[in-house]
C-alpha cells in the first residue's frame, strides 16, 4: 500500500448537495479501482452507520486509499468523503484542507443547489484544485445543456473541462480518476519536522481513540511518541496505517499520505478535530492553522419518558459523547423531571443523537423545544442564557445570533421565498439570477427564526425547489421577550420561549389554545396562561369534569338544586388546591409547530 513518490499521490475530496450522488461515484470508484473484492460489494460502502443509509447523507468523513493502475504507473489517490450538511461545516473544512483538489458533483436534473455553492466557497478559500462534474446524465429528466450552462457561469471554466458521468451505470467514471491524476497537484513536504492535521475521530471500545490524519511533512511511525498541540496531551502511537476500504497496518505514514493513528486513548477530547500533531524528539514550532473548538448553536432538553431511566440516560451520552466531542450535556431539573441540557452543532445534529439514542441504547425520550444561546448584558455584564427559563425579569440589553442564509430557488417562487423570509424577520442583503431559471436570494435572519419550521414552510411554499444553507454572522441587539407558561398557577420551565415583542401575543395566544386542546380535562378547571414578565397576555381554560349532581331532583324548591351545586363547587375547589396536572409529551412538542 505504500507509493514511494510524493509526486505519484493525489489526495482529493467530494462535495455535493445532498442526493446529487456523492456517495453512488464513491462506489464506483472503489469498483473501478479494484478496491473492494466483487462479492463484498454493496451500495453506500462508505456510510457504514445505518442511519446514513437510512436517510442518505454522510455523517462521518470516511478516508479511502485507492491504487489505481495507468500505464504509466500506479498512483495512490486518497478520497475524503466529508459530510454534506451545514451543521458539520467546521468538519467539512478541516476535511477539505487536508486536500489538494475536489470534485464538484452537480445532479443534471437539479441543477446547482445551495449547499453545493456553501462547500464551493470553502474549497476555494483553501485554493483547492475545482473539477466539476456532471452526474446523473442517464436520468429521462436530465437538463445538461441547461445545467452545464450554470456551472459555466459560476465557476468561469470551458465546457469541455466538466465531465459528464452517470455514478450509477459507470458512464464517464475513469475520466474523473484521469481527471484527478492529471489536474489535482501533487502535496508538498516543506521541512522536515513531523506536522499531520486530525480531520476526524471516532472511538473503537477495543482500541481507543481512532484518528483520520493528513502528513503535511515529516512521517509517523509506530512507537513514536507524538505531542497534540492544541490540546498538549502526550502519547504513544500503537499502529499507524490507511484505509483501503479496510483498515490496514502500514510501518510508516509519509508526507503527503492520508491514513489513521491509534495512540490507545480513551477520552476523544484528548485529540480533537482540526489538532496538529508533532513529533516529541523534533517539535514544530508553528501548529496548522485553522484549529477552533465546535461550538453548540442549538440547546434542547432531553428527559427520559420514565423517571427510572435517568441514569441509562446519562450513560448512553457519556458513550455518544466518546464519538462525538461537538456533543454537550449537563443535569437539569425541571416541572418534565430529571434531563439533560444538550448542547448541538445544528437542528439535523440534533435529530440525529436523539435518533440515536432511542435506537441504540433502547430510550423514550422527550425533547423540550430547541432554544439558541443569547447574550445578555445584566449591570454592565454580559451573560450567555441557553435556557430560556434562565433570562432574568431585568436587563439592559439582549443580543441573538444572527446567519446569512442562502436561497436558492426557480423564479416563479421568488416572491414566496422572500414573503417567508420578511415574516421571519429577515433583512435583504442581496439577489442574482444564477441562470435564466433560478434565482439566488441571500438574507441575514435570526438564527431562532431559522432552527424552528423554516426549512418545511420553505419547502412547502416552492412545492419542494428551494434549497438554502447558512452560515453564523454575529449578534444583534434585538427587542425580546420571554412568554412564560403558567399552568394551574405553577410556572412551566420546559414550555418557556424567547420570541420578539411584536410576535408575542400572537406566539402566545396560539400556545395557549394548542395547550387546552393537549392537556387532558381533570375534575377541576384548569387555566392555562401565557405571560410577558408580570403581566397575563392570553388565558384559556380547560374546562372540567361536571357531575349533573340535579338529576335526582324532581321540581321541589331552587334553594335545593343551589344547595347541591354550592356543595359540588367547595368540592372542586378543594380539588384544585391539591390537584396536579400531568403535562403530555404532544404540548412540549407544539410549542415546535407554533
Amino acid at each position: 500500500m505504500r507509493v514511494t513518490s510524493i509526486e505519484r499521490i493525489r489526495n482529493f475530496c467530494i462535495i455535493a448537495h445532498i442526493d446529487h450522488g456523492k456517495s453512488t461515484l464513491a462506489d464506483r470508484l472503489l469498483d473501478v479501482t479494484d478496491a473492494v473484492p466483487e462479492r463484498e460489494r454493496v451500495a453506500q460502502i462508505l456510510d457504514t452507520m445505518e442511519l446514513e443509509r437510512e436517510r442518505g447523507i454522510t455523517i462521518k468523513a470516511q478516508a479511502v486509499r485507492l491504487l489505481y493502475n495507468r500505464p504509466d504507473g500506479e498512483w495512490a489517490l486518497n478520497l475524503i468523503d466529508t459530510p454534506g450538511h451545514v451543521d458539520f461545516a467546521y468538519e467539512v473544512s478541516r476535511a477539505i484542507a487536508a486536500c489538494e483538489g475536489a470534485l464538484l458533483i452537480v445532479d443534471a436534473s437539479q441543477g446547482i443547489q445551495a449547499q453545493t455553492l456553501a462547500n464551493l466557497y470553502l474549497a476555494m478559500e483553501h485554493e483547492l484544485e475545482i473539477i466539476p462534474v456532471l452526474n446523473k446524465i442517464d436520468l429521462p429528466v436530465a437538463d445538461v445543456p441547461a445545467v452545464t450552462e450554470e456551472i459555466v457561469e459560476l465557476l468561469g471554466v470551458d465546457e469541455v473541462e466538466i465531465l459528464k458521468i452517470s455514478a450509477k451505470t459507470g458512464e464517464g467514471v475513469e475520466d474523473v480518476l484521469d481527471a484527478i491524476v492529471y489536474r489535482v497537484p501533487p502535496p508538498t513536504a516543506t521541512q522536515d519536522q513531523t506536522r499531520a492535521l486530525i480531520f476526524d475521530s471516532h472511538y473503537d471500545p477495543y482500541r481507543g481513540v481512532v484518528s483520520l490524519a493528513r502528513l503535511f511533512d515529516g512521517e509517523l511511525r509506530k512507537g513514536n511518541r507524538v505531542r497534540a498541540m492544541g490540546s498538549e496531551e502526550q502519547f504513544e502511537l500503537l499502529e499507524v496505517g490507511c484505509y483501503s476500504p479496510k483498515p490496514t497496518a502500514l510501518p510508516a505514514l509519509g508526507a503527503g499520505e492520508v491514513g489513521y493513528v491509534i495512540a490507545g486513548l480513551k477520552d476523544i477530547e484528548a485529540l480533537r478535530v482540526g489538532d496538529t500533531v508533532t513529533r516529541v524528539e523534533e517539535p514544530v514550532s508553528e501548529p496548522l492553522p485553522g484549529y477552533a473548538q465546535a461550538q453548540s448553536t442549538v440547546f434542547s432538553g432531553l428527559y427520559p419518558t420514565e423517571g427510572d431511566d435517568f441514569e441509562r440516560l446519562r450513560d448512553a451520552l457519556s458513550k455518544l459523547q466518546l464519538n462525538d466531542a461537538s456533543l454537550f450535556f449537563e443535569p437539569e431539573n425541571s416541572r418534565m423531571g430529571f434531563g439533560f441540557r444538550c448542547g448541538f452543532l445544528g437542528l439535523l445534529h440534533m435529530e440525529i443523537v436523539q435518533e440515536r439514542l432511542e435506537r441504540e441504547f433502547d430510550l423514550d425520550l422527550i425533547a423540550s423545544s430547541p432554544s439558541v444561546r443569547y447574550e445578555v448584558v445584566v449591570d454592565g455584564e454580559t451573560l450567555e442564557i441557553t435556557n430560556p427559563s434562565d433570562l432574568p425579569e431585568a436587563f439592559e440589553e439582549i443580543r441573538e445570533p444572527v446567519v446569512r442564509a442562502t436561497l436558492i430557488a426557480p423564479k416563479e417562487y421568488v416572491g414566496a421565498v422572500m414573503s417567508l423570509c420578511h415574516e421571519k424577520r429577515g433583512v435583504s442583503v442581496g439577489m442574482e439570477y444564477i441562470s435564466t431559471r433560478r434565482v439566488q436570494l441571500t438574507y441575514e435572519l435570526p438564527l431562532a427564526e431559522v432552527i424552528t419550521d423554516f426549512f418545511d414552510a420553505l419547502k412547502s411554499r416552492t412545492r419542494g425547489y428551494a434549497s438554502y444553507d447558512y452560515e453564523p454572522k454575529d449578534y444583534e441587539s434585538a427587542d425580546l421577550v420571554k412568554i412564560e407558561v403558567i399552568v394551574s398557577g405553577e410556572p412551566v420551565d420546559a414550555l418557556s420561549i424567547i420570541v420578539h415583542r411584536d410576535q408575542a401575543y400572537f406566539r402566545g395566544r396560539a400556545l395557549v389554545e394548542k395547550l387546552k386542546e393537549l392537556i387532558p380535562r381533570q375534575q377541576f378547571e384548569v387555566p392555562v396562561q401565557a405571560a410577558v414578565g408580570k403581566r397575563i397576555i392570553a388565558r384559556e381554560t380547560v374546562r372540567a369534569y361536571r357531575k349533573d349532581v340535579t338529576a335526582k331532583c324532581y321540581g321541589g324548591d331552587i334553594t335545593r338544586k343551589r344547595k347541591l351545586l354550592e356543595r359540588q363547587k367547595a368540592g372542586k375547589r378543594r380539588m384544585k388546591q391539591v390537584g396536579s396536572v400531568e403535562i403530555p409529551q404532544e404540548a412540549f412538542l407544539a410549542v415546535l409547530r407554533i
